[in-house]
């Protein structure tokens, strides 16, 4: 994309003010909160989680060690030294261990131990003056004790003008029991590498040929409520304002990039408080991040945490598709890059113009949606000058009859040009273009599948065989009353076993829904689409409702309970009732539930990441979760078909193209299938624009190149990027990534953009 497409995109949208607010921005509630800014100080203990300052007897210091009395330091001291070989010792029984202390312009460098083992080389050199700053952190032991070493190497850096190392506090964070080999360091002088701890595999018949592996590997290093795959090489992880171990500008991270071959984690410099917000591609595979909450007044000023009100945010992450991303941030400017409203737990769709809809959410944050709070309208990035709307939101009906339990609404473009919806207990069919709503029939038997009665939802593939025939499986979710108050809601009330399945034509839409039963109920699980067509369910809830802090026998902050830790495969063209197998899936120990993600890789493979169902990072019962686990179906361990060549970067519709591949044990009657893939933006049981369109091709008379037709228009496959996988009798090649249409960026409407500009103003929604 050009520099003056790029202008064109970014010079859109109302701006967040980043004045202070009385009400917080956790989940609506309204904490004492620091209202004057202050130097930030990254130290916080969480719930579930032990601080011991530089005076406990606990610690233990041998050479020379000075000790300073302030109330600037955690528990009014601090112990310092510039001696070599001067040390700490600290023996605990946890499964992480945080070090906090000052960085300054006379530290120096020392050497962290781990039960005997050199983990880090650690640098508190700065040349900004910082108290109370994390300068190591590692987590992931196994729950048992442990001893940590500190040691002054007495060297330094030539710009620092001493050798000071000192110790304020040390954290020690005590969750669930894991496995060794997941501690991972947010310093950027770490000294071993992601890529050389162990694979974990959880599976339980490991080397079986249709068993399923289960790896755990890697962190987040922030905690992983959005994702999206944005290259063959990296993830993007977008969470809320909190305090994350990753660290950038002197405050904990809420975005960072997460490299899926070395498991090496970039934070991002992101503005706004990203809340609950929502995502899409544009049609040129700029990625825009929307909505959010407003600033966090919560332990420290906005001005502290360094983020702003994210009620009307639109932030736009370019395409980085090198494996060096140094470059690669995200960009925000809030006077010209803006919703025309607030919008807190909306959805976020392309449409066949590689624009996107922005549909419903909640004009400030709370949990269960209701009219003072609805936004029941949606609006389109770049503006439109449609319906007379002239960039402004366009009222949509349906999200006034779907309250209360009507956020994140399910979505998806059809083939004909239309979007389905679905919300609460209701679905129907959108004509953008004439703004004419088709309700469909009501879910069946009470189930409600939007939040915080959250299920998931996906369009099943479409295929040229069947003319393109929309199809959509709509699963889990909760029949809890949506106008009960928190204090008559339980943990423990019962989540859907129910998946409806709907074909979406005349003739079909009559029948109604075809309702199977899954094998466990599931509130907030993840539906993965597979190259193959298969659905992996995954994640989720037995029982209780989304969110955290509202409803009677909360566990820990959490809504729900009774964690569903095995996945389970969907045939999407096997025999009705006999759909659901869970033949040689493994069982993972991490439960996954609120705030949790799964997406497929470009390799083929399954990322699972997330689970947070606290009001900040937490170390309670289901607390905050950073560690990845990586599902490996059945097929990656078969030989697998090869794309040999790099494939174009653009594929225009109806265009076609030449691969050269291979294909292992090639014979008359092996199925070939090329399936065209949006791995979607996933958040809160959302996959929003994920999508499979199998193509048209022919394969050469030496059966060594495809010749692969681009979907016909961008009704069938919306503009943007995608992944081609060749799948070969069931078992399908790494994913290549494209970009499908002429990768223009979207429509740009001037007069829409300046109309929204001059009927809103930046911080009108931050009062509300």
């Amino acid at each position: 994309m050009g520099i003056q497409s790029l202008l064109l995109v970014t010079a859109l949208v109302v701006s967040l003010a980043t004045t202070s607010l009385a009400e917080s921005a956790w989940h609506g509630r309204v904490t004492p909160g620091s209202t004057e800014p202050s130097r930030f100080t990254p130290y916080y203990v969480p719930p579930g989680a032990k601080s011991y300052d530089s005076s406990s007897p606990l610690l233990h210091f041998t050479g020379a060690w000075s000790e300073t009395f302030s109330s600037a330091y955690i528990g009014k001291s601090i112990r310092s030294t510039s001696a070599r070989d001067a040390a700490i010792t600290f023996s605990f029984t946890g499964t992480g261990i945080e070090w906090f202390g000052n960085l300054d312009k006379k530290h120096g460098i020392s050497k962290v131990f781990l039960d005997g083992e050199l983990i880090q080389l650690v640098d508190t050199y700065s040349t900004v003056a910082m108290k109370q700053q994390r300068v190591f952190w590692t987590y992931g032991l196994p729950q048992r004790k442990h001893t940590l070493k500190i040691l002054n190497t007495g060297s330094k850096r030539d710009a620092s003008k001493g050798t000071v190392v000192d110790v304020d506090a040390l954290v020690v964070t005590r969750s669930a029991p894991t496995h060794r080999g997941h501690r991972r360091n947010s310093s950027s002088s770490a000294r071993k590498h992601a890529a050389d701890l162990p694979l974990l595999d959880l599976s339980p018949r490991a080397g079986a040929s249709d068993d399923w592996t289960l790896v755990q590997k890697g962190s987040t290093g922030v905690h992983a409520m959005q994702f999206a795959i944005i290259s063959e090489s990296h993830a993007i992880v977008i969470d809320k304002v909190e305090h994350n171990p990753l660290t950038v500008s002197g405050h904990p991270a809420w975005g960072a990039l997460y490299n899926l071959e070395t498991h090496a984690v970039k934070p991002l410099s992101m503005k706004s408080n990203s809340f609950c917000a929502g995502g899409s591609f544009l049609g040129n595979g700029t990625l825009a991040n929307v909505g959010g909450n407003p600033v966090v007044e919560d332990k420290t000023s906005a001005a502290d945490f360094g983020d702003v009100g994210g009620l009307q945010a639109i932030r736009l992450f370019h395409p980085c598709e090198l494996q060096d991303v140094t470059g690669c941030d995200i960009f925000e400017d809030h006077e010209h890059v803006r919703m025309a409203s607030p919008r807190w737990y909306s959805t976020t769709l392309r449409i066949s113009d590689g624009s996107l809809m922005i549909i419903g959410g909640s004009r400030k944050g709370g949990w269960i949606n209701n009219g003072t709070t609805n936004n029941p309208t949606l609006e389109y990035f770049p503006p439109k000058n449609i319906h007379n709307s002239n960039g402004l939101p366009i009222h949509m009906p349906f999200l006034v009859d779907t309250l209360n339990s009507n956020l994140f609404p399910h979505a998806f473009l059809l083939p004909d040009g239309s979007v389905f919806v679905a919300a609460n207990r209701d679905a129907m069919i959108y004509n953008w273009k004439t703004n004419a709503e088709r309700r469909l029939p009501r879910l069946p038997n009470g189930v409600r599948v939007t939040y915080p009665m959250a299920g998931t939802a996906l369009l099943l593939p479409l295929s040229p065989e069947n003319d393109y025939t929309p199809e959509v499986l709509i699963c889990g979710g909760s029949t809890i009353d949506d106008t009960k108050p928190g204090f008559q809601i339980s943990s423990q009330d019962p989540a859907s076993t129910q998946c409806a399945r709907m074909i979406l034509t005349d003739e079909e839409i009559a029948k109604g829904w075809q309702v199977e039963q899954m094998p466990e109920a599931r509130l907030m699980p993840d539906a993965v689409l597979l190259p193959t067509g298969e659905v992996l369910i995954v994640n989720g809830a037995g029982s209780g409702i989304s969110g955290y802090g509202n409803v009677v026998d909360q566990v820990g902050f959490s809504n729900a309970d009774r964690p569903v830790l095995s996945p389970v495969l969907y045939d999407t063209y096997g025999t009705f009732g006999r759909r659901f197998s869970s033949r040689g899936m493994p069982t993972s120990n991490i439960p996954r539930m609120y705030h949790s993600v799964a997406t497929l890789t470009p390799k083929g493979g399954v990322m699972i990441a997330g689970s947070n169902p606290n009001l900040d990072r937490s170390e309670l019962k289901y607390g905050t979760e950073y560690r990845v686990e990586w599902l490996g179906p059945s097929y990656m361990k078969k030989e697998r078909p090869e794309i040999l060549a790099k494939v174009p970067r653009l594929f225009g519709f109806g265009s076609t193209m030449e691969v050269k591949v291979r294909l292992p044990n090639l014979r008359p009657d092996t199925e070939i299938r090329v399936a065209l893939m949006d791995l979607g933006f996933v958040t809160h049981a959302v996959h929003a624009n994920s999508r499979l369109v199998y193509l048209k091709f022919s394969l050469s008379d030496d059966r060594t190149k495809l010749k692969i037709t681009g979907p016909p228009h961008g009704n069938i496959y919306p503009p943007g990027p995608g992944f081609i996988y060749v799948v070969a009798d069931g078992v399908p090649s790494v994913g290549v990534r494209l970009l499908v249409g002429d990768g223009r960026s979207p429509p740009v409407d001037r007069a829409a953009i300046n109309n929204v500009l001059q009927q809103t103003s930046a911080d009108e929604n931050e009062q509300t």
